[in-house]
């Protein structure tokens, strides 16, 4: 299996630090808002590299964090006069809401920066004790120049930061020993959350917080850090540099970054009025359309465009595959069971071959692009060759083949049945039930699969009353 590695500028093959085990930490959203199509990407991606280690046999230790504080945050909080737990809460809850909706798989640990300050202290006393570190008026820096290797991953030269950097001033910078130097911890400001530390009340800076949640989570090794290619330099290069010293060794042996997510054509921006967050698309495509959307329109690495023509193409392109196995499983009904022909083990061959091209793609540094085209490959072979006619094990094979890739690469393709008017008409009285004995936890339940069937209820003096969103 090859995978790009950003530190080395090359493809190279995976080779995991323990047989067997893939340790991969994915830096994730900092949540004080609903996240947008951008944070998106990462998140489908490395859940699609995730389940494919899966798929090949690999125990997958993925970890995922949430930055719970954080300058947006505490800013949200305090316009809204609430604790910054309040913000934080309500989207670390609707961050796992649109990752359901994407059908992404929970993180084997989705660690909070606020539960491992304890963590973070020690990091940082170790960095100080090794000389990487030091502390001026309650805040703590990190000593740039004291890591030899520092810019290896976003091969950039300290002298060329240096020059770049005489003219930017920046809050705390006349303390700092050298303008470079970032910080691991700051004291705290009025309306801000803070901990106790050695050096002040405070908390602490960004980077310090993935190094030591990737630490305890996952070991001072790991296999891959991965995140969008915003996150190289300078969160990425800084987590590499307070890691390697405070640890002593190599930090990651893989960096994997995904390009930046365009709006037809352009940056994405509130200012250009093209910013859509995730509910915003959900609320026009099934989220699945999404998902399908990030995987098949280009390799992970490259510049996505994201346009409503391009959307609409996906869309047709998942419905090929949806009405291909919707079909596959009518025939499962209706076919007789019966040896092979020769054409449909004609037929069977060629369904291996293009799944050795989605296996195939997959090793190549995760090419979903053309993995995904193997698929369509699929879908336009059992459209052609296979029919009433068909022997019920000919139909299996196929149906059960392309369900599984799907599935690897988190692509629901199997429509949901649409609730019939009885159906729903029961559920309803099951919930009045429910109401009644005062278990409002079943009733909530029922309510909430109606409406993820598009079923509305509305309750009225004369009764409930539904209708089809």
């Amino acid at each position: 299996m090859k995978v790009y590695n950003t530190i080395t500028n090359k493809k190279e093959e995976f080779v995991p630090i323990e047989e067997g085990k893939v340790r991969m930490y994915v830096c994730g959203p900092t949540v004080y808002n609903y996240i947008h199509i951008g944070n998106a990407r990462p998140i489908i991606v490395f859940d699609t590299v995730r389940r494919y280690f899966e798929y090949k046999g690999y125990d997958v230790n993925f970890v995922s964090n949430f930055t719970d504080v954080d300058d947006k945050i505490i800013k949200k909080a305090n316009e809204e006069g609430v604790d910054s737990t309040v913000i934080s809460e309500r989207y670390i809850k609707a961050v796992k809401e649109d990752m359901e909706h994407l059908n992404v798989k929970p993180a084997s640990k989705h660690p909070k920066a606020t539960e491992e300050i304890d963590g973070m202290i020690e990091m940082i006393e170790e960095l100080i004790k090794k000389g990487h570190a030091y502390e001026k008026n309650g805040s703590v820096y990190f000593r740039t120049r004291s890591f030899d290797s520092y810019g290896k991953l976003s091969n950039k030269n300290i002298d060329d930061l240096e020059a770049g950097h005489r003219d930017i001033k920046v809050a705390s910078e006349d303390e700092k020993e050298d303008p470079l130097d970032f910080v691991l911890w700051k004291p705290k400001k009025e309306g801000e959350p803070a901990w106790a530390s050695p050096w002040s009340d405070g908390r602490p800076g960004w980077h310090i917080e993935c190094s030591v949640m990737s630490k305890k989570y996952l070991g001072e090794q790991i296999d891959i850090h991965a995140g969008g290619e915003d996150l190289i330099f300078p969160h990425h290069e800084n987590e590499i540099a307070q890691s390697e010293a405070a640890n002593g060794k190599e930090f990651a042996k893989y960096w994997m970054h995904n390009g930046f997510l365009n709006i037809d054509n352009k940056k994405m921006s509130k200012s250009e009025g093209n910013f859509f967050t995730v509910r915003d698309i959900g609320e026009k495509y099934p989220y699945e359309v999404l998902r399908f959307f990030m995987l098949s329109g280009a390799h992970y690495r490259m510049p996505l465009n994201f346009s409503r023509e391009l959307m609409e193409a996906a869309k047709n392109g998942l419905e090929r595959i949806e009405n291909c196995v919707s079909n596959l499983k009518r025939l499962q009904n209706t076919a007789q069971e019966k040896a092979l022909s020769d054409k449909e083990e004609a037929l069977l061959v060629k369904m291996e071959e293009f799944n050795k091209k989605f296996d195939a793609s997959m090793e190549d540094d995760f090419n979903t692009t053309d993995a995904i085209s193997a698929v369509f490959e699929m879908v336009k072979a059992a459209n052609v060759g296979m029919d009433d006619t068909t022997s019920k094990e000919c139909v299996l094979s196929v149906y059960n083949r392309i369900k599984k890739l799907c599935d690897i690469v988190g692509v629901k393709v199997e429509k949901e049945e649409e609730l019939l008017d009885e159906g729903i008409e029961a559920l309803i009285e099951e919930r009045q039930a429910a109401r009644k004995n005062k278990d409002f936890k079943r009733s909530d339940e029922i309510r909430d699969l109606l409406l993820s069937k598009g079923i509305l209820l509305e309750d009225t003096r004369e009764g409930v009353r539904w209708k089809r969103a």
